[in-house]
Parts: structure tokens; sequence; C-alpha cells
């Protein structure tokens, strides 16, 4: 059998494998990339890609090809909750609510201070191929598909692979250092054993993707998401969802669309796809042959995390370690930060600059985001339910009882105003799913590859809304627009390419002279730069680092490869380039 070795075996080829892929090759470690299918997903799936997400593609080369493509900010300014699409009365179709989501449209003040990168919207369908193309570009020999894991044992050294190639039928043999599982769960975790633990609650939906003219059933060419409440059909996710694919036209012009809906024929029985379109077909008050059906499918819309990410050499990455609704667009962006989590200590630790413990702490640093992930998806989609309540629906209740309750919604009379309250406060309450900064910007980490300065948690004045900058250790770090001699860049460019970076104040030149003498002497690339108001290697353009940085003209902060805070000190001390030596000796492990 033919043997291959290489440091980094990743199985799965979908977004957390590709990312893997992508980021190994640009901090020069070779990888091989194998996966099942013979090309990437057929299927939307996930579609909302975040700040974080953006600027990690912005670190990677390929945020441009995505923006090009993907949804203008105008056209996902919104989520918006109507009385169905088609019908009969003039009720149908009409708009109950809405609120801003993922930016509205580039407008939202706190996203623009958060980040230099945009939310997009673009499906994980058609995302895929273009991160696979740029994978390929930056690993021109590292890609495999059609070719499958057939089994796998690890020793001290290393892991060792057979892999099938599916096209004609050869085994070979991978020797690697370490195996990332992107692999969706569906391999790797189960023959290691890993459990997958669940929530308890979950809820069977279908969806189906299809291609139709909707232009002239609905306005709204700002709404991304539409929740259908038809009381003809029942409340939310019963009467379904109804969300745009592109791929090259937008808002209510998109060329296809996806839907999905509680599958509400029977939890054991076989999926029956001709109930499922026959009722989509109602709902959306279209016609069999006015549609072309792509795919239809079933999910399970629950809560799913790993009981561990880590198995000696082996580390589970993406839907490999957690699962959980769509809703918040939380799945993919978790994903890619996994993998950009993980793959700078894989680099640093196989190129020498680190020790392997340093690899204990994406566990012990993304399992905690990922548990909350799971319970904040969860929560986003029960809170639907507070709408149909505020309304009085019931199935309990007749559909014409249902409807008079809902017309409520439009009556402008003294009497209905209690339920127009309650409506609208509900509805209010859905941006915890459209508007989570905090849970999908402001994640931090309580421990893992840091040096704690004991300060007091940052307290939000909203813990899912409202993201709260912060340069405390364990904190993502905080977004600047720098400049110097006119060239204005912002503060996390310095991290780009697997740096250190050390941030000192105004008279910090300590400091930087410090970065430089330890970078020498341990081998790692660290960029040292003095950032302040006034004065600096970086002049401070709008104040925004001098409000966050929370040290003082002579302190410093020592930002890792994946922009996360790993050490503040405020103020000066006797021996910089000790205490910087000794502080990222205790971060890499090689104290």
């Amino acid at each position: 059998m033919k043997r291959i070795e290489v440091p980094v075996l990743i199985v799965g080829g979908g977004v957390a494998g590709l990312t893997c892929s992508m980021l190994l090759a640009r901090l020069g470690v070779k990888a091989r990339l194998v996966t099942y299918f013979p090309g990437t997903s057929p299927q939307p799936k996930a579609h909302i890609i975040n700040q974080r997400t953006m600027e990690i593609f912005t670190e990677l080369g390929v945020a441009d090809a995505i923006y090009k493509v993907s949804t203008p900010p105008q056209a996902m300014k919104y989520a918006g909750w109507y009385a169905g699409v088609g019908g009969s009365s003039p009720y149908h179709g009409r708009e109950i609510g809405r609120v801003e989501a993922w930016g509205a449209g580039g407008e939202d003040p706190d996203y623009l201070a958060a980040s230099p990168c945009l939310p997009a919207n673009y499906p994980q369908m058609y995302l895929e191929p273009i991160l696979k193309a740029h994978a390929e570009t930056l690993a021109p020999d590292g890609l495999f598909f059609y070719q499958e894991l057939v089994e796998f044992s690890q020793d001290e050294d290393g892991v060792t692979a057979v892999i099938r190639n599916r096209a004609d039928d050869e085994c070979y043999e991978v020797r690697c250092r370490y195996l990332l599982a992107a692999d969706a769960g569906k391999t790797v975790g189960p023959r290691l054993g890993i459990e997958m633990q669940s929530s308890g609650q979950s809820m069977r939906m279908s969806s189906v993707h299809f291609s139709a003219d909707l232009s002239t059933r609905m306005g709204g060419s700002d709404v991304l998401t539409r929740f259908l409440i038809n009381p003809d059909f029942g409340g939310s996710w019963a009467s379904g969802v109804l969300l745009p694919e592109g791929p090259t036209r937008w808002g209510n012009t998109a060329e296809e669309w996806v839907y999905h809906s509680r599958y509400l024929f029977g939890d054991d029985a076989p999926l029956d796809a001709e109930r499922v379109l026959a009722r989509m077909y109602e709902v959306l008050g279209i016609s069999p042959d006015e549609v072309h059906v792509h795919h239809v499918s079933e999910w399970v819309m629950g809560g799913f995390l790993a009981s561990r990410y880590q198995d000696g050499r082996i580390f589970l990455v993406g839907d490999a370690c957690k699962k959980h609704p769509p809703t918040g667009g939380l799945g993919l962006n978790s994903a890619v930060q996994d993998a950009y989590n993980l793959c700078w200590k894989v680099a640093h630790v196989l190129q020498g600059r680190a020790a392997e413990a340093l690899l204990d702490s994406y566990e012990l640093e993304r399992r905690p985001v990922a548990q909350r992930n799971v319970s904040v998806a969860l929560g986003n989609a029960m809170q639907h339910f507070l709408i149909d309540a505020a309304i009085g629906l019931s199935e309990e209740n007749s559909k014409e009882e249902n409807w008079r309750r809902l017309k409520q919604v439009w009556d402008t009379s003294p009497e209905t105003e209690p339920v127009r309250v309650a409506v609208a406060n509900a509805i209010a309450k859905q941006r915890i799913g459209f508007r989570h900064h905090n849970i999908e910007f402001g994640y931090t980490y309580d421990q893992g590859a840091l040096v704690s300065d004991a300060s007091p948690a940052v307290q939000s004045p909203d813990p899912v809304l409202l993201y709260q900058p912060s340069t405390r250790p364990g904190h993502p770090l905080p977004h600047a627009w720098l400049s110097r001699l006119g060239q204005v860049v912002p503060i996390a460019s310095f991290v780009e390419g697997g740096h250190f970076v050390v941030l000192a104040g105004e008279e910090g030149q300590p400091w930087v002279r410090a970065a430089e003498a330890v970078g020498a002497r341990l081998g790692l690339s660290i960029r040292a730069v003095r950032v302040g108001l006034y004065d600096g290697d970086y002049l401070d353009l709008r104040g925004s680092w001098a409000r966050h940085r929370g040290i003082g003209p002579e302190g410093v902060i020592l930002v890792r490869p994946d922009r996360y805070v790993a050490y503040r000190q405020p103020v000066a001390v006797d021996d910089p380039e000790q205490c910087l030596e000794h502080v990222l000796r205790q971060i890499l492990s090689t104290h």
C-alpha cells in the first residue's frame, strides 16, 4: 500500500475543512484534505457570514470574492414576520412586524465600530466553491475529493490513516502528526467514542430548495428572512420560513429560495416529500408548474455538543463537535472560528515554537463558546413562539378564531392596543437572533492560552445584544483605525499571517525593544508597535483605541495570532524583556 507522510490530515471538505486547509497553508504547514464527497455541498445550508468570520476571510484573501457576489447590505437589512405569502384575503401576506438584522445594511453604528468588515450573506452551496478554489490556490496539491477515511489509529508520535479513493477503489496510507476531523461528526468522533450530548429539545424540520418568481407575491426588497404566521396553516415554524438564495438577485426578486417548516406528518414516519411540497405550495400560494424543485430534505432542529474536542492527536472541528439550530447563524461561523483558534496552535507546535500542551487550550477555549452557542440558538428558535402567544394563536382555536386574533395587529382601535403592544414587544425580543452582537462577535475565553490580569469581568448592559470592547485577557482585540504617514489600516491587520503582536503605549519603547529580542530568542514572529493619539509608530485616528485599550502610556498588550488578547500590563515593569519572555513561554506551554 502506498504511504504518504504529511504533518496534518484534514478529514472533511466543507467550510471547516477548507478553512483549516487555507489557514495551515498560509502558516506554512503542509496538509492533506480528504473528503468522502465528489464535490462541495449541493444544498444551501448556512448563509450568514458574520463580522468575525469575514475578518478571517479577509486575512485569507478570499473576502473580496465573497462580498462581490453575496447579498447587498440593503437586501439583508431586516428580518420580518408575515401573515403568510399568498391567499384569498387582503390580510394574507401582510407584515406583522420586523427587526433590524445583521448590522442593518451597514447602518448600525455598533457594527461599524466593532470591525472593518460588514457581515455577508451567501448560501453555503455557493460559498464552498469559492473557498475550495482559494484553498486549491494556496495548497495546489492539498485537496482530494471523493476519498474516504476507512480507518485510523494513533500512537505517541502521530496518526496513521487508511484512505480509499472512491473513483478507483485504491487504498493508500497517510501518516501524519495530527488529524483534524471536520467531517460533521459522521466518522471520526463516533469511532473514537466521543458522545454528542443532546440538549433534550428538538423539532423535526423539512426544507425545500426551489426556483420560482415570487416578486409579484410580496414586497420587501430589504428583508432577508421571512417568518410566516398564517392561521390557515399554523403559527411559528408550522407556516414556515422563507429565505432568498440568490444567486444573482436578492430580496423579493431572488431566483432561488429555501422554505423551512416543521415536519407535521409524523415524527417517526419516513420523509414524505410530496406532502411537504403540497403544503409549501398552499402556504406560498403558488402552483407546482410555477416551481422548479431542486431538493427536499429533512433535519432535526436541536442542540448537540461533543463531550470532548480532542482525543490525543485528533481534534474535532466545526459541526463535528457541535450542532444547533440555524437561528442566529452561529454554525458556519463557529466552524471557521474553531479552525482559526486551532490552526495557529498546530502550526506553532509543528514548527517547534510551542509545546504540545498548547493544543490542550483548544477545547478549553472553544467548547464553552459552543456550549453557549447551542443554548442561545435553541433559545432563538423557541423565542418565536412568544409572537404566537402575544397574538393569542392556539392549535385548539379554529382557523377563523386565530384569524380574528391576528387581525387585531392591524386594528388601530384603542381596544386592540394591548395586543398590538404585546406583539410589538414579542417581535422586539427576536433581536436576540438577529443582532446578538456580543454572542457572535464578543465571545471571550476565560481560560486557555492566556495570562489573566485578575481584573473584574467586563459587564455589558446587555450580554446578548451589546458587544463591549475590552483588552482584558481572553477578549477579542478591539477594532481601531490607525494611521501612519497617511496610510490608514485596521489594528487587526498587524496580526495577519500568524504573528503575535505587541501593542505598546506612547512611551512603550522598552516593550518594543523587548519584543524584538524575545522574538529572536524564541524564534517567534512578533510585530511590535507603539500606538497613541498624538505620538507613536501608529496614530489612533479616531480615539477608539484610547477609549478601550486599558493601559497607560508605558503599558502593553500582547495579542495572539487569532486576534485574542493574551496578556495586558497597564504600566511599565522593571524588566520588560524578562516579563515578555515569561508570558510567552506560559502561553506557548514552553515554561
